[in-house]
């Protein structure tokens, strides 16, 4: 990485106080994807820049440093920054917070920077939340190399059957669930005879999921879980930050 660093477009993705005055901070640049950089006296109550180093902002940095760890010799506002409240606010931080967990120091992700930027804005309007974060969340894990295969499932490459149930392994895929069929009132179902249903996912959801069709309740919720399931491989065993705040949120 270049030693010095003009205007660069960025956002801030997690800062925290660092040694008396400054803040230690990470950005997520369109030419060299996440970089940490201390802002020296930013946090003192006279510096002009305390106020724009925040989450959601779009900003003009310029960096120095020949380490991993810059140095932030300038900033400037692009633009205002986005105002995202409540649970909005919530969803935002979350995707930051992914964003400082899986993203390489260093790494360009042109596609993805410009994702994030429409995923923020799209949190700014009336978009459906939960809509919002799982398309962030496909386009996240396919930028960085572990997408998921919605087409067909892992053991035999046979193409996803709506009417099948499936099992799902962070790790391999999808595979199909042991052939018990039994029947139900709104029709036969494939299930495993050693499993909980309810672990299964239908075929129709990971249909959806790869049209991106959150419509229906029983869709959305599919989604979720197939998705929090693949993230949590490559996260590790450590909470989300953001996710606990959000259980924490006063309730209205």
């Amino acid at each position: 990485m270049d030693a010095r660093i003009a205007l660069q477009p960025a956002y801030v993705l997690h800062r925290t106080p660092f040694q008396n005055s400054s803040f230690l901070i990470d950005f997520f640049t369109v030419d060299y994807g996440r970089v940490r950089a201390v802002a020296r006296g930013a946090r003192g109550e006279k510096s002009r820049t305390r106020s724009i180093l925040q989450p959601f902002q779009p900003l003009l940095i310029s960096l120095s440093g020949r380490t991993d760890l810059k140095t932030l010799t300038n900033v400037e506002p692009m633009h205002e920054a986005l105002r995202l409240e409540a649970t909005r606010l919530f969803s935002g931080l979350y995707i930051n917070e992914l964003l400082t967990r899986l993203l390489q120091d260093h790494e360009e992700h042109r596609a993805l920077y410009g994702f994030y930027q429409d995923t923020l804005v799209s949190l700014q309007g009336d978009s459906r939340i939960d809509s919002v974060l799982r398309h962030f969340e496909l386009s996240l894990l396919s930028e960085l190399g572990y997408g998921l295969d919605l087409e067909s499932e892992c053991d035999f490459n046979r193409e996803i059957k709506e009417t099948h149930y499936y099992r799902f392994d962070a790790k391999r895929g999808f595979t199909l669930a042991r052939e018990n069929l039994i029947h139900q009132q709104e029709g036969t179902k494939l299930i495993s005879e050693s499993e909980n249903a309810e672990t299964l996912i239908p075929g129709s959801a990971i249909i959806a999921l790869r049209e991106a069709d959150f419509d229906s309740p029983e869709n959305a919720k599919f989604a979720k879980l197939i998705l929090r399931r693949a993230l949590a491989e490559h996260l590790g065993n450590r909470p989300l930050n953001s996710r606990s705040l959000f259980m924490q949120r006063p309730r209205r």
